[in-house]
Protein backbone atom coordinates (compact mmCIF):
# COMPACT_ATOMS: atom_id res chain seq x y z
CA UNK A 1 0.00 0.00 0.00
CA UNK A 2 2.77 2.58 -0.69
CA UNK A 3 1.60 4.03 -3.91
CA UNK A 4 -1.61 5.52 -2.37
CA UNK A 5 -1.78 8.96 -4.77
CA UNK A 6 -2.57 11.80 -2.50
CA UNK A 7 -6.42 12.13 -3.09
CA UNK A 8 -6.61 8.28 -2.26
CA UNK A 9 -4.73 8.98 1.25
CA UNK A 10 -7.00 12.03 1.81
CA UNK A 11 -9.82 9.47 1.36
CA UNK A 12 -8.67 7.09 3.98
CA UNK A 13 -7.64 9.55 6.48
CA UNK A 14 -11.53 11.08 6.55
CA UNK A 15 -11.89 7.18 6.38
CA UNK A 16 -9.76 6.77 9.72
CA UNK A 17 -10.89 9.89 11.54
CA UNK A 18 -14.78 8.51 11.20
CA UNK A 19 -14.38 5.17 12.21
CA UNK A 20 -11.93 6.57 15.09
CA UNK A 21 -14.98 8.66 15.87
CA UNK A 22 -17.73 5.81 16.40
CA UNK A 23 -15.03 3.29 18.01
CA UNK A 24 -14.01 5.85 20.29
CA UNK A 25 -17.68 6.35 21.46
CA UNK A 26 -19.16 2.72 21.12
CA UNK A 27 -16.18 0.20 22.34
CA UNK A 28 -14.02 0.58 25.09
CA UNK A 29 -11.44 -1.79 23.78
CA UNK A 30 -9.11 0.18 21.33
CA UNK A 31 -5.76 -1.35 21.17
CA UNK A 32 -4.70 -1.21 17.83
CA UNK A 33 -2.84 1.58 16.14
CA UNK A 34 -3.96 2.65 12.45
CA UNK A 35 -1.35 2.35 10.00
CA UNK A 36 1.68 4.74 10.24
CA UNK A 37 0.68 6.33 6.30
CA UNK A 38 -3.23 7.33 8.36
CA UNK A 39 -1.66 9.15 11.56
CA UNK A 40 -2.94 12.71 12.16
CA UNK A 41 -0.63 15.57 11.11
CA UNK A 42 -0.20 16.41 14.89
CA UNK A 43 1.31 12.62 15.24
CA UNK A 44 -0.89 11.37 17.94
CA UNK A 45 -1.88 7.75 17.29
CA UNK A 46 -5.38 6.59 16.85
CA UNK A 47 -6.39 3.29 18.45
CA UNK A 48 -9.43 1.43 16.89
CA UNK A 49 -10.62 -2.24 18.34
CA UNK A 50 -10.14 -4.76 16.28
CA UNK A 51 -13.49 -5.58 14.28
CA UNK A 52 -13.28 -1.19 13.33
CA UNK A 53 -9.41 -1.94 12.43
CA UNK A 54 -10.22 -4.67 9.98
CA UNK A 55 -12.96 -2.28 8.43
CA UNK A 56 -10.31 0.56 8.51
CA UNK A 57 -8.07 -2.39 6.61
CA UNK A 58 -10.33 -3.37 4.65
CA UNK A 59 -11.49 0.34 3.63
CA UNK A 60 -7.74 0.55 2.36
CA UNK A 61 -7.48 -2.30 0.80
CA UNK A 62 -10.85 -1.79 -1.57
CA UNK A 63 -9.47 2.13 -1.58
CA UNK A 64 -5.84 1.15 -3.30
CA UNK A 65 -7.66 -1.00 -5.72
CA UNK A 66 -10.61 1.27 -6.90
CA UNK A 67 -10.43 1.64 -10.73
CA UNK A 68 -12.52 4.76 -11.17
CA UNK A 69 -10.52 8.01 -11.40
CA UNK A 70 -12.10 10.30 -10.20
CA UNK A 71 -13.03 8.13 -7.82
CA UNK A 72 -17.24 8.73 -6.80
CA UNK A 73 -18.15 8.52 -3.38
CA UNK A 74 -19.06 5.09 -2.47
CA UNK A 75 -22.90 6.52 -2.31
CA UNK A 76 -22.76 7.18 -5.79
CA UNK A 77 -20.43 4.70 -6.93
CA UNK A 78 -22.13 1.70 -9.23
CA UNK A 79 -19.65 -1.00 -8.56
CA UNK A 80 -20.24 -1.03 -4.39
CA UNK A 81 -16.58 -2.98 -4.20
CA UNK A 82 -17.68 -3.51 -0.11
CA UNK A 83 -19.67 -6.93 0.71
CA UNK A 84 -22.93 -6.08 2.13
CA UNK A 85 -21.96 -6.76 5.85
CA UNK A 86 -19.03 -4.26 5.31
CA UNK A 87 -21.13 -1.38 3.97
CA UNK A 88 -23.88 -1.90 6.39
CA UNK A 89 -21.20 -0.97 9.05
CA UNK A 90 -19.49 2.23 6.82
CA UNK A 91 -23.26 3.37 6.36
CA UNK A 92 -23.78 3.11 10.17
CA UNK A 93 -20.37 4.96 11.61
CA UNK A 94 -20.52 7.21 8.41
CA UNK A 95 -23.88 8.26 10.00
CA UNK A 96 -23.02 8.94 13.89
CA UNK A 97 -19.81 10.59 12.68
CA UNK A 98 -20.41 12.51 10.42
CA UNK A 99 -23.17 14.12 12.42
CA UNK A 100 -20.59 14.64 15.61
CA UNK A 101 -18.21 15.94 13.07
CA UNK A 102 -20.18 18.83 11.25
CA UNK A 103 -21.99 19.48 15.74
CA UNK A 104 -18.03 20.28 16.24
CA UNK A 105 -17.51 22.59 13.60
CA UNK A 106 -16.26 19.92 10.68
CA UNK A 107 -18.02 21.96 7.75
CA UNK A 108 -15.30 20.45 5.71
CA UNK A 109 -16.71 17.24 5.98
CA UNK A 110 -20.00 18.90 4.78
CA UNK A 111 -18.82 20.15 1.71
CA UNK A 112 -17.28 16.57 1.03
CA UNK A 113 -20.26 14.88 1.55
CA UNK A 114 -22.28 17.13 -0.69
CA UNK A 115 -19.72 18.74 -3.53
CA UNK A 116 -17.37 15.80 -4.13
CA UNK A 117 -17.87 13.94 -6.63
Amino acid sequence: MNSLTPAQLADLEILARFIGLYCKAKHDNQQTPVPDILRRNNGQQLLLCSDCAALLEHGMKKRALCPLDPKPACKDCHIHCYTKEYRQQIRTIMAYSGKRMILRGRLDYLWHYYFKK
